[in-house]
């Protein structure tokens, strides 16, 4: 348990060490572009530099997004934020039975380039990461 929290602890640290937030002027014009090209009518955009990507947050239709490109503007995946319902089912299955009495804060549907959907569920600032038939894959951290 002690080396499992301490191991939680040092995610968190690296992770939120590893993204930094970036004016748009910092941010590579060929990223910039593909990005206008793929969501032509987003105004506001607060991007951030995660390793050697780049990650531009934003709302469309009301909804919360996210696009995460390399640093030639390919795009690498994107995120919706979707309604906690809307998650497959057995990912509730699997919180309920491996992290008891914590409830899901947070849901999105990622889709990577090559158009394959997974899921994250959001609990105790983790993002759990689930395949498109809702199987777990990994834990990453929310920050």
């Amino acid at each position: 348990m002690k080396n499992t929290l301490t191991l939680a602890l040092a995610m968190i640290f690296f992770s939120a060490a590893n993204a930094q937030k970036l004016a748009e002027k910092n941010v590579p014009d060929l990223v910039k572009s593909s990005f206008k090209k793929q969501f032509p009518d987003v105004k506001k955009v607060v991007w951030e530099k995660e390793k050697a990507n780049y990650e531009a947050e934003f709302e469309l239709n009301e909804t919360e997004q996210s696009a995460v490109f390399n640093e030639k503007g390919g795009l690498i995946e994107t995120e919706v934020e979707i309604e906690i319902n809307q998650l497959p089912a057995n990912i509730n299955t699997y919180i309920q039975k491996n992290y008891v009495g914590q409830k899901i804060k947070e849901a999105a549907k990622i889709i990577d380039a090559n158009g394959k959907v997974s899921y994250e569920a959001e609990i105790k600032g983790m993002d759990l990461i689930f395949d498109e038939q809702g199987l777990f894959t990994k834990v990453s951290c929310a920050f």
